[in-house]
Order: structure tokens, then C-alpha cells, then sequence
């Protein structure tokens, strides 16, 4: 449901529309031309404005007062060409597969909006290490705030070093779990054979070595969230086991018999294509749907650019000291966005920290990158220095500190 107001003084062209809005679910405003500045000044609630353009010049002007806010002009405008925010114009008479694209348009004019800014601060504030303003990283941002609030699953695809569990952190911290704990686990990087002990826990004596109780990461992030990385590397016996877990929210420590009730969320990831290994018998398909319920996919830093100036600025201020930072000319800029990536945001984050390291406090130029991350021709600036200093330096070189005297002798 969204508010839409209606400009126009012909009564009869404002309830048609209303009738189609009103069967659409939505809730119609409807004023003449004389109050129409006032009300969009005094609601900030509007989510489209249909304007009767039979006066062109004051629907014109009417919409130019209102950047932000999406306008439709309803009329026969032969050769009228709508731009900015007129998002669309309807022939009369109005239909309703036309009218409710139109809608559409207003709902991601606004939804796209450069300007548009969260109104939760901390929000904010943690979207900052998802950096950048294409529109895939726009819409990994709305996924994310469309499925944190809710309990479903969800599992984030992408290649390595593209910032998944920069994803999962923010679905953590915006969902209701945010003030329990995050738990990252990487299942790559846990021998199969101890994965079980570590997700489950153990009792003490459950095998040669276990001289105690312990618990598992699902307990340890009890009401919290449990990030499970690289999911595609967990073994097959204890996807059978984590199956388990999701399907009955209880699980068993290893060696042990009572059944602990599970309350945690569950975010996984994968640079592998899970479809692909399901055909190949080396991912359980049950498993797959119970984790996919909600995807979302982080683009590689290839497929967004133009995101590279803002992410080199974010990365700098991460990593910059009291005396050392550094700032990039148009050419490396350039020569940077031309690069493949194939190690996405965490080779980026390389290269800038190993840049900080060679050229503290410096502008950085084509020249001063590492050859592979050199992709277009530049003049490269070399000093020419006068032949009284060259010789004078050659001097110092050969005598040190006693070159002045040396020359009086």
C-alpha cells in the first residue's frame, strides 16, 4: 500500500483515478492545483503524484519545485518526452496494467534515489563496509535490510574476497538478534573430522583428548547469529547433522545423550556453485533449500567499477595514521578501475595498505603502482635537474659530510 495524491481540478478525472488507486489497495489524496505545493511541503509521505498535464506549463513547474518526488502527467501529450523526475506519461483513458507501471517507476525513482538517506544512524554508520553507489551494491543493501528484520535463512553467494561476511554481519546488526552475539565459523578451515565438536560441542571423555566438557559454536550463539563460511566445504556427514539442527532447532554435543534447544539464526556462504555440486552428489539438495531461503548474491568488484574511487577513499581513512596517508591522481584512478580484480575488495584493501607502506603521506601516480596494475599510457613526469645540482649531489655522494670542505681546500 502506498499514499499517492492526485493534482487536478477536473473532478471527474480525479475519481476515475481514485477508482482504479482505491481497487490497486492504495490510499488516494486528492487536491486541485491551488493546494497542490502546500501539500507535497507538508507530506513527506508520498510515494507518487499523478498531475493533470492538460496545462503542461503549470504540471511543468509544479514538478521542477519537487525534485525528489516522482511525478506522472496523466493526458494526451503527443511528442512530449518525460525526463528527471516525471517518470512517465498515461494516456487517457487511464488502464490499469499502464497505471500500475507508472507506479513502479515511482516506487524505484525513489528506491534509487543518490540522496536518499536511512533514518537509522547506526544503519549508517555499518553500511560504510558496503561501500559504494552502483546498483548492485545498491540492491544488495536493500536486500538486506528487506530479510534482517525477519528469521529466515540466508545464504550469500560469491567469489572470494567480495566481502560476504561484511553481508552477514550487516544482516546481523540490523535484525532483532543485534544486541546477542555474531559468530563467524569458517568450515573450509576446520578438518571434517572436528567440525562436528566444534559446531556441537563435546562432554568430556566423547574421544581420546577430551578431558572436558565444551561448548559448540551453536551454543556459544545462542540467541545470536552463527555464520557458517564456506558451506560448500562442509563434509556430507555433517550436512546430514546440520540438516538436522535446522529442521528441529535441537542438537546433541558429541558424546552426549540430552538434547539442547537451538535458537540462532543461521546466515551461510559459498563461492562454489552449490547447484553444480548437488548434481555432483557433493551437497545435499535438502540441506540447499533449507538454507537458500533468502539469496543474496555480492558482485564481484569487477561487475561495479565505478566503485573503486569511493572504496579506495573508505580503505584509506581505515587504514591512514596520524602521518600517513596517501591520495590517488586521475591516471592511477583510471589504470585502477581498469583492473580485472580477480581478488575483489580484499585485493584492493592489499594494494592500499602495501601503497601506504611505500609511499607514506603521498599523492600516488600511474608510475607508482606495481606494473600489474598498470592498464593505460600516461606521460610519465621525470625531473630535469640542473647540471650544477647533479654534479654538486655526485660530490656528496663520493665525500659525505665533509664535501663542502674538501671543495674550500
Amino acid at each position: 500500500m502506498s499514499n499517492v495524491l492526485i493534482i487536478s481540478s477536473d473532478e471527474v478525472r480525479a475519481n476515475n483515478l481514485s477508482t482504479i488507486l482505491a481497487f490497486l489497495g492504495d490510499v488516494c489524496i486528492n487536491v486541485p492545483f491551488s493546494s497542490a505545493i502546500s501539500t507535497l511541503q507538508e507530506r513527506q509521505d508520498i510515494q507518487a503524484v499523478l498531475i493533470d498535464a492538460s496545462n503542461l506549463d503549470l504540471a511543468s513547474d509544479i514538478s521542477e519545485k519537487f525534485p525528489q518526488q516522482p511525478f506522472v502527467f496523466v493526458g494526451n501529450l503527443d511528442g512530449f518526452e518525460p525526463k528527471g523526475n516525471i517518470v512517465g506519461v498515461v494516456d487517457e483513458p487511464v488502464t490499469y496494467p499502464i497505471l500500475t507501471q507508472m507506479l513502479h517507476r515511482c516506487q524505484e525513482y525513489i528506491r534509487h534515489q543518490p540522496s536518499a538517506k536511512t533514518s537509522v544512524q547506526n544503519k549508517t554508520r555499518l553500511f560504510r563496509s558496503l561501500v559504494g553507489k552502483s546498483n548492485q551494491i545498491q540492491s544488495v543493501r536493500h536486500l538486506i535490510e528487506q530479510v534482517a528484520p525477519t528469521e529466515a535463512n540466508v545464504l550469500v553467494l560469491g567469489e572470494s574476497g567480495t566481502g560476504k561476511e561484511v553481508i552477514a554481519r550487516n544482516v546481523h546488526f540490523l535484525s532483532n538478534r543485534t544486541d546477542s552475539i555474531f559468530i563467524p565459523v569458517n568450515c573450509g578451515a576446520i578438518p571434517g573430522e572436528l567440525l562436528e565438536s566444534e559446531l556441537f560441542g563435546h562432554e568430556k571423555g566423547a574421544f581420546t583428548g577430551a578431558v572436558g566438557a565444551r561448548k559448540g559454536r551453536f551454543e556459544l550463539a545462542e540467541g545470536g547469529t552463527l555464520f557458517l563460511d564456506e558451506i560448500g566445504d562442509m563434509p556430507l556427514q555433517m550436512q546430514v547433522k546440520l540438516l538436522r539442527v535446522l529442521q528441529e532447532r535441537t542438537y546433541e554435543r558429541v558424546g552426549g545423550t540430552k538434547p539442547i534447544k537451538c535458537n540462532v539464526r543461521v546466515i551461510a556462504a559459498t563461492h562454489r556453485n552449490l547447484e553444480d555440486m548437488i548434481e555432483q552428489g557433493l551437497f545435499r539438495e535438502d540441506l540447499y533449500y533449507r538454507l537458500n531461503v533468502f539469496p543474496i548474491e555480492s558482485p564481484a568488484l569487477r561487475e561495479r567499477k565505478e566503485d573503486i574511487p569511493l572504496l579506495l577513499q573508505e580503505l584509506v581513512s581505515r587504514l591512514e595514521t596520524e602521518n600517513s596517508q596517501i591520495r590517488f591522481t586521475e591516471n592511477a584512478l583510471t589504470s585502477l578501475m581498469e583492473h580485472n580484480w580477480a581478488g575483489n575488495v580484499r585485493e584492493l584493501s592489499n594494494l592500499v595498505e602495501r601503497l601506504m607502506i611505500l609511499y607514506p603521506d603521498r599523492l600516488i601516480d600511474l608510475a607508482d603502482l606495481p606494473k600489474k596494475y598498470k592498464h593505460i599510457d600516461a606521460e610519465t613526469y621525470e625531473p630535469d635537474y640542473p647540471e650544477e645540482l647533479l654534479e654538486r649531489e655526485a660530490i656528496n655522494a663520493l665525500f659525505g659530510d665533509n664535501a663542502d670542505s674538501s671543495e674550500e681546500v
